[in-house]
Parts: structure tokens; C-alpha cells; sequence
């Protein structure tokens, strides 16, 4: 009788521990994309020769807001 007590909680045991425990990547995985190609687009425009008369460093501030406000998202989750 105790091993089976044993079983069945070592086994909710597990089956909580694999949900709370999940990946983020794997839980927003749109919000994740979409940061993925906010920083690539950084790299973009950090590796561009022009600087579009300012623009350029605009663009680089606000995807870097833009990261960070879904930074905050995923805090929420």
C-alpha cells in the first residue's frame, strides 16, 4: 500500500514539475519569435553602412523598447 502511495505521488510529483517547469519558448512561442526578429533586425541595421540621417539610431531605440516591453510580457505570464 505504501509504494503505491509512493507511485501515485512521485508521479503528480513529476507530472507538476514538467508543467510548471516548461520551457518559456515553449509557452509564448510568438512573442519569442517576434523578439528573435526585433534583435535580428538590430543587427541589421547596427551592420549598416548608411545612417539615415538619424533614423537608424531611432529605429535601433525603439526596437530595443520594443524588446523590452515584451520582456515584460513574459514576466506576466
Amino acid at each position: 500500500m505504501k509504494r503505491k502511495i509512493a507511485t501515485v505521488f512521485g508521479v503528480f510529483a513529476l507530472m507538476l514539475a514538467m508543467s510548471v517547469g516548461a520551457p518559456a519558448e515553449g509557452r509564448h512561442p510568438e512573442i519569442h519569435a517576434a523578439i528573435e526578429s526585433l534583435r535580428n533586425a538590430r543587427a541589421h541595421l547596427n551592420a549598416a553602412a548608411h545612417d539615415y540621417q538619424g533614423h537608424r539610431v531611432d529605429a535601433i531605440a525603439a526596437i530595443d523598447e520594443a524588446i523590452h516591453q515584451l520582456d515584460i510580457c513574459l514576466k506576466y505570464d
